[in-house]
């Protein structure tokens, strides 16, 4: 595994691969992570990996600085799995006039996530742009947890004519039915228990809120009763819909965000 600080470095180094796969990441490196670069390593000549955690689509400032950072166990693991390539980039490295205001993106970033968390997927798709200028891979391999910010890319891609393929991958989960994220690390035991439930429940009853949105209310008092903090939403989508694909079957999925302590974890079923 080659590891790259510098962009000129890593451009002239892969400039010559035809079918590079790309996973961007945040560190705090989880088998979510492991099953993208599986994937990419599936479908990709070579795989770079990009450990980034970007500020700007941190809505507080405080979510910032208690994010997981394990830089040196992150780079074990990933020579571990035999990567080809990993990508450490400073912020000047990535911004170097800063971010970019104009970026224009679906009007899906006004639901779900986009309502709580203003400029968020602006920033996201910042990055990622701007990380597939400098790489130009093939491939992009992101989580299905991240459904609304996949569908958000996914568009941005589309319509910009960029010729990097995003790949959605399934969404891994713990023994307890808890989605990895690196989040889960700021989570203490009793916490994780909460989650867990959290999983349990919805599972039991997405086929009920998925034809009653009245039970919906009912399902959020009860997530509130043993030990939520707060409920950002529960709310049903069409997927189609949302990736924009036109005259195939409606497909539904139940999207969630919530707060255990100060903790915000997303899912969707």
């Amino acid at each position: 595994m080659k590891i790259f600080f510098n962009k000129k470095k890593l451009i002239k180094e892969i400039q010559n691969t035809e079918n590079l796969g790309f996973v961007p990441t945040m560190g705090a490196l989880h088998k979510g992570h492991l099953s993208l670069i599986k994937k990419s390593k599936k479908l990709s000549e070579k795989t770079i990996v990009s450990i980034f955690v970007n500020k700007p689509q941190f809505n507080n400032k405080n979510d910032f600085k208690k994010y997981p950072r394990s830089i040196k166990k992150d780079i074990n693991l990933l020579k571990k799995n035999k990567i080809n390539y990993l990508y450490l980039p400073s912020v000047k490295e990535i911004y170097p006039q800063g971010k970019n205001k104009k970026i224009k993106i679906s009007k899906w970033k006004k639901i779900l996530c986009g309502k709580n968390r203003k400029g968020h997927f602006e920033a996201v798709v910042d990055v990622v742009d701007r990380f597939i200028k400098i790489i130009k891979p093939k491939k992009i391999y992101l989580g299905e947890k991240d459904f609304q910010q996949f569908a958000i890319i996914r568009e941005f891609i589309i319509k910009n004519k960029i010729k990097t393929k995003p790949i959605i991958c399934p969404t891994i989960r713990e023994k307890n039915g808890i989605a990895f994220s690196s989040r889960n690390h700021l989570l203490n035991k009793k916490e994780k228990t909460i989650a867990a439930n959290v999983y349990k429940i919805l599972s039991k009853n997405r086929n009920k809120m998925l034809k009653n949105n009245f039970y919906i209310k009912k399902i959020k008092k009860n997530l509130l009763s043993i030990g939520v903090k707060k409920i950002d939403y529960l709310e049903v989508f069409d997927t189609k819909k949302i990736l924009n694909e036109k005259f195939k079957k409606k497909k539904f999925k139940i999207f969630l965000a919530y707060y255990i302590k100060k903790v915000r974890l997303i899912d969707n079923f």
